[in-house]
């Protein structure tokens, strides 16, 4: 994905400009970024673009790959793991500042996926809908399979985007999927992409067999590189590492000068974008490589999102990542400033708000805790008691026509989600707090400890619970190399 958006940054630049018409027209696109009510989507000050990669035995005609071609990436049965969603990266840039972050999502973040699945991995999204969308195109008679994998996976990516703006608060405005095969062969068009590792490491899973210090790596063994998971020691969040400076070296190598000046390499690349990249239908790549003319290597940063236990527990998906949804969209809100730049929130008067709080947490006292700081912030005290179930997930619900009332409850609440239930009664806002809940009220409770991204070990509640770590080392950019796990 970064190699497209640098190429596509270049372009706007003026390089590469006689094999643009080509990229365009042979890239394939999907209509998967929907509106409510035909409508305009709304403008939320940045430009979002969701970028995947994917876990795919297929093209991205939805045509099977060769058995050769899999056995070099040694990429396994996909039915083995079903179809997932190895990479997940959110490009967030703010209208009009010639800056770029991308923001990865561990494949193991534990949250609720759209469509009604529930609460899994965020990398299965995807495969659910997928999965429910073959078998209804079947039942409707559709045999061809290629038509089948093309129309499943409009509806899987639907999910996938539904379930990101549902966790973040963001707008997805644009839809980037890459395979696996298309990752290798890009890799391969620019002549390997620079890396380091702080040792040496091997990994049957992955393939990965790496030696310690700088090193150049492309195709199969780019492909261990950035899917290695086992044998690192923070697993899924050191692998997120490993992505985030391989795409920052990878977008270095091409903004660089003389990548695409090589017409052997710039035609390699293009015929690897065009064979393995879809974008959604409505992208006008022209329009956004002049956007983004003045793009350069320092001025694309990488970033996680905030994360809690790396070893949560869960009903079905075994051990996953715990992830707080208002944190998640407090970490979204701060970036770049500009994030809500066109957004606002009745003004609503707290004294016209009964406020209800149930304990969903497991934690003893924590709804009178969040009650208190509710009722000095002027709205009405409705009571505090526990609730019937813990809850991973902590809301504020809302009967009709709630809906500003609620929002100004969950903003005083640092920002954690709303949800419609008819079942509350008018002028009232129901606060489930449950065991993500690190706001107002949680201040002198104690909980086990967790970890950080650098390893340092601090507590799930308080102020700065589900945060970014603060870390001594700079931030990932496509200015250097980086030595890593």
């Amino acid at each position: 994905m970064t190699a497209f958006f640098s190429v596509a940054v270049l372009i706007g630049s003026g390089y590469a400009w006689a094999n643009f018409k080509s990229l365009q027209e042979n890239l394939t696109t999907t209509d998967v970024i929907g509106t409510e009510g035909g409508g305009e989507r709304p403008k939320d000050g940045s430009i979002d673009i969701l970028m995947v990669g994917m876990d795919s035995r297929t093209d991205a005609k939805g045509n099977p790959l060769p058995q050769h071609v899999l056995d070099e990436l040694q990429a396994g049965d996909e039915t083995a793991g079903g179809l997932n969603t190895d990479t997940l990266i959110l490009m967030h840039i703010p209208n009009d500042t010639g800056k770029a972050v991308a923001v990865s999502f561990p494949r193991d973040s534990y949250v609720k996926i759209a469509g009604g699945y529930g609460r899994h991995k965020i990398n299965s999204a995807y495969g659910y809908a997928k999965n429910d969308a073959v078998a209804k195109l079947q039942k409707q008679g559709v045999t061809n399979q290629a038509q089948l994998e093309l129309d499943s996976k409009k509806e899987g990516a639907r999910n996938l985007i539904g379930t990101i703006e549902g966790l973040t608060g963001v707008t997805i405005d644009h839809y980037a999927e890459i395979n696996l095969v298309g990752f290798y062969e890009i890799t391969k068009a620019v002549g390997g992409v620079d890396v380091c590792l702080n040792e040496a490491t091997q990994d049957d899973f992955s393939g990965a067999d790496f030696k310690a210090g700088p090193q150049t790596i492309e195709g199969r063994d780019a492909l261990a590189f950035v899917r290695q998971r086992h044998g690192l020691l923070r697993g899924d969040l050191d692998r997120i590492v490993r992505q985030q400076v391989f795409m920052a070296g990878l977008a270095k190598k091409i903004l660089s000068a003389g990548t695409l000046s090589d017409p052997g390499k710039l035609s390699g690349l293009i015929d690897a974008l065009t064979k393995s990249i879809v974008l959604d239908k409505d992208w006008d790549v022209l329009r956004f490589a002049t956007q983004m003319k003045d793009l350069s290597g320092g001025n694309l940063q990488f970033e996680t999102i905030p994360t809690g236990n790396p070893e949560l527990d869960t009903p079905e998906d075994g051990q996953a990542i715990e992830i707080s949804e208002s944190e998640v969209k407090k970490f979204f809100r701060n970036l770049g400033g500009a994030a809500n730049a066109g957004q606002s929130t009745p003004a609503v008067d707290p004294a016209t708000v009964t406020v209800e709080v149930r304990n969903a947490s497991g934690r003893a006292g924590l709804a009178g805790r969040v009650l208190q700081s509710l009722v000095a912030k002027k709205f009405v005290d409705g009571g505090a008691r526990n609730a019937d179930e813990t809850m991973a997930s902590s809301a504020v619900r809302y009967g009709k026509g709630g809906e500003a009332a609620a929002a100004a409850v969950a903003e005083a609440l640092d920002g954690i989600p709303t949800e419609q239930d008819d079942t509350v009664p008018a002028g009232y806002a129901r606060v489930f707090v449950g065991s993500d809940y690190s706001g107002p009220g949680t201040q002198n409770l104690t909980g086990d400890r967790l970890l950080n991204l650098d390893g340092a070990l601090r507590h799930p509640v308080g102020a700065d619970a589900l945060r970014q770590p603060t870390s001594t080392q700079p931030p990932i950019t496509a200015d250097g190399v980086r030595c890593v796990n």
